[in-house]
Order: C-alpha cells, then structure tokens, then sequence
C-alpha cells in the first residue's frame, strides 16, 4: 500500500473526486443521451406493436434478422452483460463500442414483434460499451478501467429506470456476490446522477408506481413499532420471491443450453423460440406476456400496473411472465430481464396477497425489487429502488422481503460472470476456480459437492 503523509490525505482525496468528477460529465451525458434514445424508440415500438397486433407473427423473422446481426458483427458483443463483468473483474479484452447500437437496435426489434424482454441489459451494455470507449481515448490503467466500467453501470442502470442512488449502489453490489468494494463509491454515485438529469433533460418519463397502503399497528409491546403479523407474511413472501428468482435463473440457463445441444443449425433457435412465444400467446388468449409488460391499453390485461390492484392478475400470471421471458431471451433474443422480473414479482406478490390477506399494493411492490434482488444478488440495491419508487415508509419490508428473496434464490442468478466472495450458508470466504456462478452451476450439474 502506498503511502501517505496524514497532512496530505484529504487533498489527495479531493484531487480523486474531482477527477472522477470531470471524468464523469461526458460519460455520463452521453450515455444518458442514449438511453433516452432507447426508452423513446421503445416506447415508440411496443405502440406501434400494439396499434399492429399482426406483427408478432413475424417475431421469428425478427429473431433470425437478430442472430445474423451478432453473428456477423457482434462477435465477443454476444456476451452482453456478462462481458463486462467480466472485463471489471480482469481487464484486457476491452468492450466493443459495437456493442451499443447492436443492442440498442436488436432490442427494440425483439420489442417491435413482440417478444418479452426489458431494457435494463441494453442499458448496462449501452453503457459499458461509452465507458470502455472512454477508457481508450483515456489511455487508463487498469484500476482506473474497472472504475470507469463500474461508472458505466451505474449511467446506464439509474437513467434507465430513473433510480440514481439504487444505481450507483448496483453498479458496486452486483459484481460479486455477498461483497460490495467502495473503491468506486463516489464515481458511481456521481455518473448515475449525471445520467439520470440528462436522460431526463430530453423529456423522458418514468413510470410513477404507488402503495397506498397504510399501516395501522396494534402494538403487542412498547418496543414493538411495526405490524407483527404483517412482517411474517412478508418474510413468506420474501422465500417465494426468492424461489421464483431461482426458478427464473435455472430456466433461463435450462432452455438456453437445451436449445444449443440440440438445435445444430443455430439461427433455427429463435425461429421455434418465436414460434413458442406466438403458441402460448394464442393458447392464452391474451397478450399481456409479451413486450415489457408496464401497461396495457388493453383493459382485461394484465399488467405491472394492475399488479398493485385487487384483481389485477391472475394466480399464475407471474408463471407465464416468467416462462415468456424464459423462451425470448435464452433463444436468441436481445433485451434485459429486469423489467420482467419486475412484473413477475408483482404478480406473484397480488397473487400471494389474495391468498393470504395482505395488503395487495404492498405486496406487490415487494414483489416487484424483491425477485430481482434474488436474481441479480443485488439485495441493498434494490432496496434502495424500493424507497426511490415507492417511499421510505415501508422501507423495513423492502428490506426484509429483499434479504429474505436474496438467501432464498441460492447461489444462482442471471448474470453468469458474477464472483461468489462469500456462501449464502457459511461466513467463509470462497477461492479458487469455483468463483463464478457459471462454475458453481457447472459443478451442481455435475453432482459434484462444492464448499459451502
């Protein structure tokens, strides 16, 4: 460790925060630039799909117009997420700039035709790609690579729901699971801000959600300043929040790896995943499963939206969410998974709120940052997303629910490249070739027992 002088430690500091500082307003003005771009020509995509349901029938086609275009351009682009996990962990590769508009473009034709994805993937990758470009006009080493990197996340992830504090924290917590550095606090913070105000500056709006819900305690003891029984339902809650995270994560690698050990003649995988997603939809007769899912003009719908009413959605609605969004995006199909998650959680959490008696917009806002906490690994994050959205009064369920999905999700998730620093069952530190989730799962396939 270098060191320093005690009467120079604060300049030094302030030297470092103002260079992430300056370091941070181009990178984070352009890649809120974009992703107002991409939020704008979603929203303009999925109205127009709606306007012209007959589009979905040409999701096939779309979903091999999407193979070609990473086959022929994408090449190391493909890895999306996990790529620059990937890259933060050990730089060297670099990131693509392609990698932008290849998803930006691929996303908002899944979207155009129907298929069910989100938006946070491209938005990470959108800004992975700006920052990994600035980090070679910037000519950085690789301490300062992993920094900018980190500061991409957080750009992206914050503009894109308009979430800056749950961004900044995302950016440093989804990396490896059960650590979080702080060696990217600051910068982190600083470029989700910035990006948030200039995704905003072009005119963009976030969907605003709601609990209504008012908690009236009947205290069982002085010291007790919380409903009892409503907080059991949602550590209940909370371990079916994290099952369906899991069960989302192992579907999702399940198909994808299924489909590529039988399926030789590659662009065909999208093709059948197209033609699953225009079976179910007709089988269902509804389309509320497909596209993002936040709203519907559709009054009989289902929706993220309803999912905070009494009746809003169906006891399985969750399922059919999380199985669409299963077959799009391990076929072929660009996007993120997050929003998704979001409507799976609120499903489940309306659904699990009429069984049991609690109340539903709570519920389902639970739902809604509790099956990505589990997930992504992400459980302060996304509690934090819990008060952003929703208000700091209920802010120890967002938390309990969040926690509780978190363990519950095991050691599983949707990004691969994830580090496991520290098991969900013991204190102790993990080492050696098992520190991804990908080699973890291999191994649990394989039936082979790992240290836990």
């Amino acid at each position: 460790m270098k060191k320093i002088k005690s009467r120079y430690e604060h300049i030094i500091i302030l030297k470092h925060l103002l260079r992430w500082s300056l370091i941070a307003i181009p990178v984070a003005a352009i890649i809120g630039s974009v992703v107002a771009l991409f939020l704008w020509l979603l929203e303009t995509a999925t109205s127009f799909r709606w306007a012209h349901p007959w589009l979905l029938f040409l999701l096939p086609i779309a979903g091999v117009i999407i193979y070609f275009s990473y086959k022929f351009s994408g090449k190391n682009a493909e890895a999306g997420n996990n790529l620059i996990i990937d890259e933060i962990h050990k730089p060297g590769g670099g990131i693509p700039f392609r990698m932008a508009p290849l998803v930006l473009i691929t996303t908002v034709i899944t979207h155009l035709f129907g298929g069910s994805a989100g938006r946070e993937g491209t938005a990470i990758q959108i800004g992975g790609s700006i920052a990994g470009f600035f980090v070679k006009k910037f000519k950085l080493n690789k301490e300062d690579t992993r920094i900018l990197l980190m500061m991409g996340i957080a750009a992206g992830f914050g503009s894109v729901f308009g979430v800056p504090l749950s961004g900044g924290i995302f950016a440093l917590e989804v990396l490896t699971v059960g650590k979080i550095t702080h060696k990217a606090l600051l910068p982190c913070l600083i470029a989700s801000v910035l990006a948030d105000i200039a995704c905003k500056s072009w005119g963009i709006h976030h969907t605003a959600y709601f609990i209504t819900f008012k908690d009236t305690i009947v205290y069982t003891a002085k010291f007790i300043h919380f409903d009892l029984r409503l907080l059991l339902k949602v550590v209940m809650g909370g371990i079916c929040f994290g099952l369906a995270s899991y069960l989302f994560s192992e579907l999702c690698h399940t198909i994808k790896n299924y489909s590529n050990k039988f399926i030789k003649t590659k662009w065909l995988i999208p093709v059948l995943g197209g033609c699953l997603i225009i079976v179910l939809t007709y089988i269902l007769g509804t389309d509320s499963y497909l596209g993002l899912g936040v709203s519907n003009p559709d009054p009989n719908s289902v929706s993220i939206l309803t999912c905070f009413k009494a009746g809003g959605a169906g006891y399985f609605s969750w399922f059919w969410k999380l199985l669409f969004t299963a077959i799009t995006l391990s076929m072929g199909f660009k996007g993120g998974e997050v929003t998704p998650l979001f409507f799976i959680g609120a499903a489940l959490g309306n659904a699990f709120a009429m069984i049991t008696g609690a109340p539903v917009d709570l519920m389902a806002g639970l739902g809604f940052i509790a099956v990505f906490a589990g997930a992504t690994n992400t459980p302060i994050a996304c509690t934090l997303m819990g008060i952003e959205l929703f208000g700091g009064e209920y802010a120890l369920y967002y938390a309990v629910a969040c926690f509780t999905a978190y363990y519950f999700s095991g050691h599983s998730g949707i990004y691969q490249s994830q580090r496991l620093a520290f098991s969900k069952l013991t204190a102790e530190e993990q080492r050696g070739a098992k520190d991804t989730l990908r080699e973890l799962r291999k191994e649990r396939l394989k039936g082979k027992k790992w240290k836990a």
